[in-house]
């Protein structure tokens, strides 16, 4: 059985103060740090876009040599990650 954990209200009070982005990144440390055999579950999701942006967006992944939608999720982990 696990112990319960307790936290003193200065602990709590320096929680409250945190940024979403500070938050989002303290669960991905945990994550990776917890459950680091874990496969990734994907969710696929439909978003409308103008054609020549994703055209754009497309060409220069391709030049770059990284395929489009691995270059999206690294655009938004950044964005994510500085949000804090």
């Amino acid at each position: 059985m696990k112990t319960i954990q307790f936290f003193s209200d200065d602990y709590l009070a320096q929680c409250k103060q945190l940024s979403a982005g500070q938050i989002v990144r303290y669960l991905e440390d945990f994550r990776v740090v917890n459950m680091p055999l874990k496969k990734p579950v994907l969710k696929l999701i439909s978003i409308k876009i103008e054609t020549d942006l994703l055209e754009a967006f497309k060409t220069k992944a391709r030049l770059d040599g990284v395929p489009y939608q691995s270059r999206i999720k690294a655009i938004m982990r950044d964005w994510l990650k500085n949000e804090g």
